[in-house]
């Protein structure tokens, strides 16, 4: 979940120009300067990728591109991090398929 309004309590919330992007087929909103993890967690989607051998879900863990855990396809190209990723007006992810490291 985004932080929509700011309050006494936070500082001003500021975004990027709102753009959107395809995520296994649906359109979400973005903001430009957000990561593909960030947009994906504000969607509530939780599972990034499955384990090859036993297909366990993982997503997020680090959050700064040293685990390897939430790795996606972006327009095409595997193994990709969410978390290290900026979104681009249009771009395609696909998300919850096995991952061959």
């Amino acid at each position: 979940m985004r932080i929509d309004q700011s309050s006494s309590l936070l500082p001003e919330v500021k975004r990027g120009k709102k753009i959107r992007i395809v995520v296994d087929g649906s359109f979400l909103d973005a903001f430009e300067g957000e990561t593909v993890a960030a947009v994906l967690l504000a969607a509530g989607v939780i599972k990034f990728r499955l384990t090859r051998e036993h297909r366990h879900p993982r997503g997020v863990y680090c959050g700064m591109g040293v685990c390897y855990e939430c790795l996606v396809r972006v327009d095409g190209v595997d193994n990709v991090r969410a978390c290290m990723t900026p979104v681009v007006d249009g771009m395609n992810v696909e998300t919850c398929r096995e991952v061959e490291l």
